[in-house]
Formats: structure tokens, sequence, C-alpha cells
């Protein structure tokens, strides 16, 4: 994997991964991903040679046709840059591998050593019994107590099964980067993708963690269309409807009103980024 041109001379680099698969409930994590590629024209640096990671009767090869010649697009990890007005993001997509994870996470660490970013984001989603007429709760966990009370975040208590995000995650705070991880609870009750309502509210915590505007495009819509067609969805079915309403209840009850004291810790945090960005 040869380290491409474009990720020489960054400007203040972050790094955004996002991976399909087990990590990726209704693909509310990759869309991020794929709605920054898009918004803002990302190039393409490089992609991960697949053959030594991924199982093609998993992850199967895709056949398209392109301007009326047949071509192959073979599952893959890609590592693109999108430049905006005050930063570079760098941009890794792809699958979770199916082998040889620690040789697949070597790799990407070799690629962020080099890149040097200043915060490392990696977004993921999970099913939970969160109700799909409410705010999309999103967790966020930082790799250090500085970063954590820097950002408004919890430092990770997690025990249990994880994927190549928890992987990378763990390798990344081990090479001393920077790392912040984020995931959506998008409803387990709906978990076709895409969730634009989702990845919404993965970006819009991305904008706070990065402390810079990002162009949400046609998600705020796409968000609303989707919620409006899981009500028409659920609405001739009495028990799940009911069991929504359960849902909107209990979550309800479980969110108080913001409190002065946490406007007031949200606002210091603010300032506090801000003047590190300055600085």
């Amino acid at each position: 994997m040869a380290e491409a041109r474009g990720l020489r001379g960054l400007r203040n680099p972050a790094v955004i991964a996002a991976f399909g698969g087990w990590n990726d409930a209704g693909e509310a994590a990759s869309g991020v991903i794929d709605h920054l590629v898009e918004t803002y024209r990302a190039e393409l640096a490089f992609a991960i040679d697949p053959e030594e990671f991924y199982d093609f009767q998993v992850n199967r090869p895709t056949s398209r046709l392109v301007d009326g010649v047949r071509t192959i697009e073979w599952p893959t990890t890609e590592v693109l840059v999108a430049r905006l007005a005050d930063r570079d993001l760098v941009l890794i997509g792809g699958p979770e591998p199916n082998y040889h994870w620690q040789e697949y996470v070597s790799r990407l660490l070799s690629m962020l050593r080099s890149v040097q970013p200043e915060i490392v984001v990696l977004l993921g989603a999970l099913l939970t019994d969160a109700p799909h007429t409410r705010p999309v709760p999103v967790s966020g966990t930082a790799s250090t107590q500085e970063l954590a009370d820097e950002l408004g975040l919890e430092l990770s208590d997690y025990e249990g099964p994880t994927g190549i995000v928890g992987v990378l995650s763990w390798e990344c705070d081990r090479a001393g980067l920077p790392v912040v991880s984020m995931w959506a609870s998008v409803p387990h009750y709906v978990a076709e993708p895409p969730n634009p309502k989702g990845t919404l509210a993965l970006l819009t915590r991305l904008e706070d963690v990065l402390n810079l505007p990002i162009d949400a495009g046609d998600l705020a819509q796409d968000a609303a269309n989707w919620v409006e067609q899981v009500n028409e969805l659920v609405a001739d079915d009495p028990d799940i409807s009911s069991y929504i309403s359960a849902l909107e209840e209990r979550r309800d009850e479980a969110t108080p009103p913001p409190s002065g004291d946490s406007i007031a810790a949200e606002f210091e945090r603010y300032l506090r980024r801000r003047d590190r960005r300055r600085g």
C-alpha cells in the first residue's frame, strides 16, 4: 500500500473513519463518509488491496456497466481527502475486513502516522430500542481524560465483543493518536438501510468535535422523509404502534431538560475549543 501524494501537505488534518457491517446499523455511520465524499468531492488517495482482507462470498464484488463497458468493483477500503475551507479531512471507508485484522490495522496506522492528524474520529451505529420519532442518541468516548473534558465526552468503560472500530481505536490510542469514538443508536424495528436520521445525528456531533461547519446538504429533509415513511409503515400495526409509544414514554422520562450548569459547561468547552484552534 504505497502512500499517495494526496496525503502530503495536509492542512490541520483530521481523520474520519467508518466501516460497513457489524459496526454500521442502518448504514448510518458509513453514510457520513458517503455524504462527505459526495458533498466535498473528496479525491481518492489510495485503496487497500482487498485480496488479503475480504471474503468475496461475504462481501461480493459488483458488476457494473460504465459507458457501456462492463467492469467489476471489488470490496475494499478507500482513503480519500476532502478539502474544506479551514482544514483537510482524511476519510476512511469500506466494509469491515473478514481476515487478518492486525495486518489491516497496521497498514492503516502506517498511513495515520504519516498524516499526523490532530484527531481521529471513529463512527459507528448500533441497533437499540430508541424510538424513531425522537432525536437519535449519540454516545461519545475519548481516548484521554483531557480530550474527554475538552469535548464533553467520557472515557470508554465498555467490555465485550468489539469490531474493527474498537480495534482501530485501541491501536490509535497505543500509537499516541487522539481518538474519539461516536456511536448512533438507531431503532431495531426499522433496521433496513439507509437511515439518514442517524447519519445526520452523527454528522452534527462530528461538527461539534471538529468545531467546524459541515454542509448537511439534503440530510435534514431526507431524515424528515424517513420519519414519515416509518410512521406510515407502522400506522396499520397496532402492536408496533403501542410498542413505539411505550419507547417514547420511556425515552421522555429518561431525558430531563438541560440544566443551567450543563449549558454553562458546554459553552465553556466551546470557548476552550475555539481558543485552542486560534492558538
